[in-house]
C-alpha cells in the first residue's frame, strides 16, 4: 500500500511539474526567448524569416480587386461581405509556447479568408462538447428542419459531411448557389446546373456555400451568434485582444427567437469572414498544441482535437476544416503529425506537435509554405 501510495505521488509530482513547464502567454503579454535558448541555429531561423519577408503574396492589396480577379471563373461571383486592404508578411513563430521570431506588424487586424473555417469548426466542436449535438453522423435535417436540408439528397447530410465538405448540399443560400462556387474547369452553366449529385460522404468539393450552411445550421443550433460563442468560450479565456471580429454577408441576416442575427461566413470569398491579428491566430494555434487546455482550462475537449485532425473518407488530406500533411497536400520532408489552417493569400495556422511549434503567416505567397516550414524545421539543432 505504501509503494502504491509513493508511486501515486511521484506520478502527481511529474505530471504537475510537466504542466507548470507548459508556458501560456498572458492576457497583453507575451515572453519572447531567443532562438539558441530554444534550441534553434539562430542564422538558418533568421533564413526562414527572410524568406517569409521575400516571398510576400503577389496578389494586390486592394482585396476587392484580389478577391474578384482570384474567383472571376465563377459565375454571378460578387463582394456580399466587408472586406480591408491588407498589410505586408506578417507572421510568428512559437516553441514551447514562446515567441522565437516574428516579422511583420503583428498587431495589424487583416482579412484571414478560409483560416476562418479552422474557428468556424471550433464552434461545431463546442456544440458537440455542450451535446447541442449527440451525434455527428446524425441527419442535421432532423435538427435544422426549416426546409434547408429538404428533399432525398439534402435529407442525407449529416454534421460530419458538412465538416467534411463532402456534404454536396444542393441549393441557394443567401443567393448564392452551391453551383456556381467553384465550378468544375470544364462545362458551362448547364453542365454545372444540371449535375449529377453526389452521395454525401463520398466526394470532396471545397464550397463555401456548403461551409456557410454549416455556419447557418450552428446558428440554428446555439440560438446565438457565433462571434459570441467563440468569444465567450474560447478567444476570451485564452486572452485575445478585442479587436477581432467575425462578419456574414450584408443579407445573411436572420430571425432567431425574434432576435434578427447575423450568420457569419466561413471564408472571405465573397468577404466577411474572420477579420484577425497575428498575435490571436497564434493563440489560437497554441490551444491547439495543447489540445485544447489552456492554463488550467480544457476549453475544448481532447476528443474533438482528436476527431478535428482525422482523414475524412473523400479526402485523406483534409479532416473537420483543418488540412493534414497526408495525401496529395502533403508536404514532403515534413511529419504527417502536422495539421494546419489554410486562406486565400498565404494564411496559415501551423500546428507540428513533434517540435512543439505553432507557426503564423499573414501573406506569404500560398505555394510557398511548405519551403517555409522545412526552413523552420531544418533551423532545430
Amino acid at each position: 500500500m505504501k509503494k502504491y501510495f509513493l508511486s501515486l505521488l511521484s506520478f502527481y509530482l511529474v505530471f504537475n511539474t510537466i504542466l507548470a513547464q507548459e508556458y501560456f502567454p498572458e492576457r497583453n503579454h507575451w515572453e519572447e526567448k531567443a532562438p539558441g535558448e530554444m534550441g534553434f541555429d539562430q542564422d538558418s531561423l533568421q533564413k526562414a524569416v527572410d524568406f517569409a519577408l521575400a516571398n510576400e503574396y503577389s496578389g494586390a492589396k486592394d482585396l476587392r480587386i484580389a478577391i474578384l480577379e482570384g474567383f472571376r471563373r465563377e459565375p454571378f461571383h460578387y463582394l456580399a461581405g466587408k472586406t480591408k486592404k491588407r498589410g505586408g508578411a506578417a507572421g510568428i513563430i512559437l516553441k514551447n509556447g514562446y515567441i522565437v521570431a516574428k516579422w511583420g506588424d503583428i498587431n495589424r487586424v487583416d482579412m484571414t479568408f478560409s483560416v476562418t473555417k479552422s474557428y468556424l469548426s471550433t464552434v461545431c466542436g463546442l456544440a458537440y462538447d455542450e451535446k447541442l449535438i449527440n451525434d455527428l453522423y446524425q441527419p442535421v435535417a432532423e435538427m435544422v428542419w426549416d426546409g434547408t436540408f429538404d428533399g432525398s439528397h439534402n435529407s442525407k447530410i449529416s454534421w460530419d459531411h458538412l465538416l467534411t465538405q463532402s456534404s454536396d448540399w444542393s441549393g441557394t443560400l443567401f443567393g448564392m448557389k452551391d453551383w456556381a462556387d467553384r465550378p468544375p474547369s470544364e462545362g458551362g452553366l448547364d453542365d454545372w446546373k444540371y449535375r449529377e449529385l453526389k452521395v454525401p460522404g463520398t466526394f470532396f468539393e471545397y464550397n463555401d456555400v456548403r461551409v456557410n450552411v454549416l455556419s447557418y445550421s450552428l446558428l440554428q443550433i446555439w440560438r446565438r451568434p457565433l462571434p459570441m460563442v467563440l468569444k465567450e468560450k474560447i478567444m476570451d479565456p485564452i486572452g485575445a485582444s478585442p479587436t477581432w471580429r467575425w462578419y456574414g454577408y450584408e443579407n445573411s441576416f436572420i430571425n432567431i427567437d425574434g432576435v434578427q442575427m447575423q450568420s457569419v461566413s466561413g471564408g472571405g470569398h465573397s468577404g466577411g469572414g474572420l477579420f484577425i491579428n497575428t498575435l490571436d491566430h497564434a493563440r489560437f494555434g497554441l490551444l491547439f498544441l495543447r489540445q485544447g487546455q489552456w492554463k488550467d482550462q480544457q476549453l475544448i475537449s481532447k476528443e474533438w482535437i482528436k476527431k478535428a485532425r482525422q482523414s475524412s473518407s473523400a479526402n485523406e488530406s483534409y479532416g473537420y476544416m483543418w488540412w493534414l500533411n497526408k495525401g496529395s497536400r502533403k508536404w514532403k520532408g515534413l511529419s504527417e503529425d502536422i495539421y494546419y489552417a489554410a486562406g486565400f493569400g498565404g494564411n496559415f495556422i501551423v500546428i507540428d506537435e513533434a517540435n512543439d511549434l505553432v507557426i503564423i503567416t499573414r501573406w506569404l505567397e500560398p505555394r510557398k509554405i511548405g519551403e517555409m516550414v522545412r526552413l523552420i524545421n531544418g533551423a532545430i539543432k
